[in-house]
């Protein structure tokens, strides 16, 4: 499902050059449920910002699902970005004026799919998660761990292939931690990949495989 080969990013910041990503190899299965640890500036947010189409890389290949993925528009980058991944934030970013509901359906406005069917899918994916009690409430209106699954809801709601997963843990408590865990891992029991960055031995040690990053490589996968 995500193929890296020797990838390369560097960022400019004034008249320095920083080298984040030093030729990442990268194999991910469909299917596999695996997170990415390692220290602060090793590049692991970098590396889920290239896998999430969220910003280009300069060097080597990257292909999801077997498609090659460089030099993409920002327009033909969205429109992978609808179709194949779902994001998971650590601050859950959602709109605070809009329901539960609403926010889960966000991604469905975007795709132009109509209101009715949009609120059908979005109450729909709330159940899924557990949630179908709370449809009609605001986020101030929920705990913490009741707002990170309405963020996951609505990274499930256009059926995406893959789920990339930024500390999704990272502002809650251990046992909510857990559940969010589990959710996940119930999302990858049905076949979607989940990509997890953490820096939580407890969650890494649920995924399926742990991949290292030290110095923007790959010291282990």
């Amino acid at each position: 499902m995500i193929d890296l080969t020797d990838v390369h990013k560097w960022y400019r910041t004034g008249a320095t050059r920083l080298h984040v990503l030093r030729g990442v190899g990268l194999e991910i299965g469909k299917g596999e449920l695996v997170s990415i640890m390692g220290a602060s500036g090793s590049g692991k947010s970098t590396l889920l910002n290239v896998l999430g189409l969220m910003d280009a890389y300069e060097q080597g290949e990257y292909r999801l699902d077997g498609t090659l993925m460089r030099d993409l528009s920002e327009t033909r980058a969205a429109q992978y970005r609808g179709r194949m991944i779902g994001f998971v934030f650590q601050t859950f970013n959602l709109i605070p004026f809009k329901t539960a509901s609403e926010n889960v359906a966000l991604p469905l406005y975007y795709q132009k799919v109509g209101r009715r069917e949009r609120n059908r899918l979005a109450r729909q994916i709330l159940e899924r998660v557990g949630l179908s009690d709370c449809a009609d409430r605001r986020p101030t209106e929920l705990s913490g761990g009741q707002q990170q699954r309405v963020a996951i809801a609505r990274a499930l709601v256009a059926s995406p292939r893959v789920i990339l997963a930024d500390e999704p843990t990272g502002a809650l408590d251990s046992k909510t931690s857990q559940e969010v865990v589990g959710l996940l891992r119930d999302i990858n029991r049905e076949g979607v990949t989940v990509v997890v960055v953490t820096h939580e031995r407890e969650v890494a040690e649920a995924t399926d495989r742990i991949i290292h990053l030290k110095d923007g490589r790959i010291a282990h996968a």
